[in-house]
């Protein structure tokens, strides 16, 4: 267990926000979980995973608790699935590759996500149409006051586009400690209609892919157009992807008849934000040190000394162009604190 006071936290989060805890405290069993939960069980505290969902805007001044919980076993195999668990401080991109290694599929298409496992359910984490919930079994959670440890089946944690109960329902009242995950060992199902990833298999002349094949696809699609946090900067994506009726759709296909859009049911479909903030003119635009991304415009990057309120006021010049323009309400990814 790490106790220090007046601590900074731009090691702690991508977007390199350089702001105070008065007290961090991180933990890496267990153990020191619950302990440091009943002594301040009272207290407001700050809960920090990876740091990759966040953007920090000012002092924090509640007890910031760093969950490092290390860790990873299988539960069940069988022939054709297993059951692996992954501990809430492992590295997401590190249990894709881990996944890899053993080839098991499932996970492939979220390769690269910045992050640790223990968020990733929390924001139903997605990428090329492939989400966590897809190959999510439970995750265990401690009860922040009563320190019980609780098991979260998939229909528990109520997942929706980028939304999981963990931010209604129970926000602030539990941490999760593991993630488990149905991965299969044979017979794997590809997933490369989405984005990309067919034209980039193609350029690397794979015809025949592997689940490590579609991950390089995907590693090599988002180095081209997402920046590497530990060099620039970000957050991923900063925007969630506007989800539109289908009579709106038409209304801005009459001005805008190239936009993209895919369809989520009879009567709704999602436009890419990333579309909409290059279209009105946004991709490389800079205030200060605070930036949308010269390759992608739903990244927010910090250039450098950016503070969090100055990306905050970025964001809502974005939001402010693309509701005059479009008619249409860009949220927030990041949590925004």
């Amino acid at each position: 267990m790490k106790i220090s006071r007046n601590t900074s936290l731009k090691p702690y989060n991508t977007f390199g926000i350089d702001v105070t805890a008065s007290r961090f405290i991180s933990v890496t069993t267990l153990e020191d979980l619950k302990e440091v939960l009943r002594k301040n069980y009272s207290e407001d505290l700050f809960i920090l995973g990876g740091g990759s969902n966040m953007l920090l805007t000012k002092d924090v001044e509640a007890t910031v608790l760093h969950v490092n919980l290390k860790g990873k076993e299988i539960i069940t195999e069988t022939e054709d699935e297993v059951l692996v668990k992954f501990y809430a401080g492992e590295s997401w991109h590190e249990t894709v590759l881990f996944a890899l290694e053993n080839d098991w599929g499932g996970l492939e298409n979220l390769s690269l996500i910045p992050g640790n496992t223990g968020t990733a359910p929390i924001q139903n984490i997605g990428a090329y149409g492939v989400e966590l919930k897809d190959s999510f079994v439970s995750c265990e959670a401690i009860d922040i006051q009563t320190l019980e440890l609780i098991t979260f089946t998939k229909e528990a944690c109520k997942f929706g586009y980028r939304d999981s109960i963990f931010k209604s329902e129970v926000k602030d009242k539990y941490i999760i400690t593991s993630v488990t995950f149905g991965l299969t060992k044979r017979n794997h199902v590809l997933n490369t209609g989405y984005g990309a990833i067919e034209e980039a298999l193609t350029n690397m002349g794979i015809n025949s892919p592997s689940i490590k094949d579609v991950s390089s696809a995907v590693i090599k699609i988002r180095k081209q157009k997402l920046p590497d946090p530990k060099v620039l900067g970000n957050s991923g994506s900063f925007f969630k992807n506007p989800i539109v009726s289908t009579e709106e759709l038409k209304q801005i296909q009459a001005r805008y008849p190239e936009i993209p859009f895919y369809i989520i049911s009879e009567d709704e479909v999602k436009i890419p934000a990333g579309w909409l903030i290059d279209k009105a003119g946004l991709k490389g635009y800079r205030e200060g040190d605070a930036g949308v991304h010269q390759h992608q415009a739903l990244v927010l990057v910090n250039y450098g000394s950016a503070r969090g309120r100055d990306i905050l006021h970025l964001a809502e010049t974005i939001q402010s162009k693309i509701r005059n323009q479009f008619n249409i309400e860009l949220h927030p990814e990041v949590n925004i604190f």
